[in-house]
């Protein structure tokens, strides 16, 4: 089963996918795909980290998702714009190899038998991104979420912490 949960920045995404793993595992493991940058990146990870109790498992994995074995588990994937900027970046934002990347990963991952939720944020609904790597990423971003949507059992958009159904 696959839950895909996209919004904006704060807009209650993470939370919504946690309480939700919750109803569906005591033992749901979180999968985080960001970068540690910098020390303020590292404190806001510590910070989310803490605010899971001890049911929770905690992994990470930067890029190569598609090589976790989570047949069996309620994971939370958190979340597809950090993973998709480490590939931007290490593949020097060639969008189409990082899509391909992406898809391929992806794919892995949803062949195991699991109750995954993923966790996107909806970038095309901002202002139009200033540079030109910005607008790219934002094209890989929308493709990478259509991809995920098509391919997901339900979707949900959040708004100011509210949930709405699309799928």
């Amino acid at each position: 089963m696959i839950y895909f949960i996209s919004g904006g920045e704060r807009s209650g995404k993470s939370n919504y996918a946690m309480n939700l793993a919750l109803e569906l595992s005591d033992n749901p493991v979180y999968l985080a795909t960001s970068r540690k940058w910098d020390s303020d990146f590292e404190q806001r990870v510590q910070r989310h980290q803490d605010e899971r109790d001890q049911r929770w498992e905690n992994w990470e994995e930067e890029k190569e998702i598609g090589k976790l074995n989570i047949t069996g588990r309620v994971v939370v994937l958190d979340c597809i714009t950090l993973w998709l900027t480490n590939w931007f970046l290490d593949l020097e934002q060639n969008i189409d190899s990082c899509l391909q990347n992406a898809k391929r990963e992806l794919e892995e991952l949803f062949k195991q038998d699991a109750t995954l939720i993923v966790i996107s944020n909806e970038l095309g609904m901002g202002v139009h991104a200033e540079s030109h790597m910005g607008r790219k990423f934002v094209e890989l971003h929308g493709w990478t979420n259509q991809f995920i949507a098509q391919k997901s059992d339900r979707a949900t958009f959040i708004v100011s912490g509210l949930p709405l159904q699309m799928k």
